[in-house]
């Protein structure tokens, strides 16, 4: 589920329970310029936290008094860092969207709690395990490199350049009429990525960016 994003890329951001998905995405968002108020249940997290966040609180993030008496209702963006515990994260999510803010993202750690959580208004649900498993597997029997597929069955690959494209121009080898695919960037060894023209040569050893339909991204990666 999502909607139109108005926020500014320097948004102040609350993230409610610091385990280690939470945690990170806070250090994250701080390492990018936003302020972040970083919030837990538990004391002793937020002591051991407390010299890596300008702002860590403890509070029952249940308890939709609780999250406005720390102001959460001044935030426009809420990630919800809770997995483990489905009826904290649901009530959190539920407590927050109460208090109208209006980009929620929420961990989820199965298929049911992500419905559960789309259902109540989550703006953005996160499977980071599910998400991570499907990327790696990807890249381990394949000949990706990375991999990152969308909701609307879209992906982005990264991958060595196959025969078929060694030796000719974008342009001569015709990819995109031959596989549905497209080549985004091309990396020649021991240089940064550039962005692919009609014109960009591929040479044996080069590595590709490659965006299109999920299936025809595996397909074309798989041609070696």
């Amino acid at each position: 589920m999502a909607r139109d994003r108005k926020t500014s890329p320097t948004t102040p951001v609350v993230v409610l329970g610091l385990g280690r998905f939470g945690y990170a995405v806070a250090k994250s968002l701080v390492a990018l310029g936003h302020e972040v108020l970083a919030v837990d249940e538990k004391s002793d997290i937020v002591q051991k936290y407390a010299s890596d966040f300008t702002h860590v609180v403890a509070a029952d993030t249940t308890d939709t008094e609780a999250l406005r008496q720390i102001g959460a209702e001044q935030f426009e963006v809420a990630v919800v860092g809770i997995g483990t515990d489905i009826e904290a994260s649901v009530l959190t999510v539920l407590g927050l969207l109460d208090l109208g803010v209006k980009e929620v993202w929420a961990k989820a750690i199965s298929g049911k709690h992500a419905a559960i959580l789309e259902r109540v208004g989550a703006t953005h649900v996160i499977r980071p395990e599910s998400q991570m498993g499907k990327r790696v597997a990807h890249m381990v029997t394949g000949t990706m490199t990375d991999f990152i597929e969308f909701d609307e069955g879209f992906a982005i690959a990264r991958t060595r350049a196959p025969k078929r494209a060694e030796d000719k121009t974008l342009k001569d080898s015709a990819l995109r009429a031959e596989f549905g695919v497209t080549i985004v960037a091309v990396k020649v060894r021991g240089h940064d990525f550039s962005y692919a023209q009609a014109d960009t040569f591929v040479s044996p050893g080069d590595e590709l960016i490659v965006s299109g339909p999920t299936s025809k991204v595996e397909s074309f990666c798989a041609m070696q």
